[in-house]
Formats: structure tokens, C-alpha cells, sequence
């Protein structure tokens, strides 16, 4: 029995290292399939991720370009208003120019009866002038008041001698 002992011990180590190598072949295929597996998942996690991304970036492409469109609106209704503003103040400033003009500046026929007074004027100055009525005037005393100048020594004319003449200048 003895001899049978050592080759029973000899045959179990022999079963058992069997058994281990089986294990090992089993282990190893075992991680060969998991190794394929998570490759698989691997690509699997990989498309889902990229889908997701492009979803996620095709949907902030819709809101990107809806709000660029929005900016690009509220610039045009801006521009608008700016345009409207400018020619509300250049028809303002138009108008109040051509209500100057209107008010300060006269008329065809005004300024045909004030040059008609002009040269009405200028006869008239004519006229005094041919027969002496260029005068000396100043302002005397302190109130200002308008004085000529007059020969003294000359004859006085009107009812209380009131009159003098003129010196002329």
C-alpha cells in the first residue's frame, strides 16, 4: 500500500496540476472572450458617445444659428429705428431752417417795397442835400439828447423866433 500511496499522491498532483492547466485554459479564454467583449463595448461606448456629441452638437448648431438670426433681426429693427431717428431730426432741423428763413428773411415783394423806400430815401437825401440840409447833429447833456449845430449870430424865423439857421458841416 505503500507503493500505491506515492502514486495515488504522484497521480492526484498529476489530476491537480491537470485541473489547474484546465482552469488556466478556461481563465484564459475566459479573459480572451471578456478582452473581445469590452472591445466591443468599447466601440459600442464609443459610437453612443459620438452620436450623443453629434446630437448635442447638432442641436447647438439649431440654437447657434436661431440666435444669430434673432441678433441679426434686432439689428435690422435697430437700423430701422436709427434710420427713422435721423430723418425725424433732419425734417426737424429742415423745418425749423425754413422757419428762420420765413420769418427772418423777407419776402419777393417785401424787399421790392424796401428797395422802392431806398431809393425814395435817396432823392430825398438828394433833394436836402441840394438845398442845404446837411446838418451837424450830436447827442448833448446827459440825457442824450439829439442837438444841432446853429449860427447864432444869424436871423431867427418863425413866429417867436424860434428858428435858426443850420451851419452846414
Amino acid at each position: 500500500m505503500n507503493e500505491s500511496e506515492p502514486m495515488s499522491e504522484t497521480l492526484k498532483a498529476g489530476l491537480l496540476m491537470e485541473a489547474a492547466q484546465a482552469q488556466q485554459r478556461l481563465g484564459e479564454e475566459a479573459l480572451t472572450r471578456l478582452g473581445e467583449h469590452l472591445r466591443g463595448l468599447d466601440i459600442l461606448v464609443r459610437d453612443e458617445v459620438a452620436r450623443a456629441v453629434t446630437e448635442s452638437l447638432g442641436a447647438l448648431q439649431t440654437e447657434t444659428d436661431q440666435a444669430a438670426d434673432a441678433l441679426r433681426r434686432l439689428r435690422r429693427s435697430a437700423d430701422l429705428r436709427l434710420t427713422l431717428y435721423a430723418l425725424g431730426v433732419t425734417a426737424v432741423s429742415l423745418a425749423i431752417g425754413l422757419a428762420a428763413v420765413r420769418v427772418f428773411v423777407p419776402s419777393r415783394q417785401q424787399i421790392e417795397v424796401l428797395r422802392a423806400r431806398r431809393a425814395a430815401f435817396e432823392t430825398d437825401i438828394k433833394h436836402l442835400r441840394e438845398f442845404g440840409g446837411s446838418v451837424d447833429l450830436r447827442r448833448c447833456g446827459r440825457r442824450g439828447r439829439l442837438c444841432v449845430r446853429v449860427r447864432r449870430g444869424g436871423p431867427a424865423y418863425g413866429p417867436g423866433g424860434q428858428f435858426l439857421p443850420v451851419v452846414p458841416p
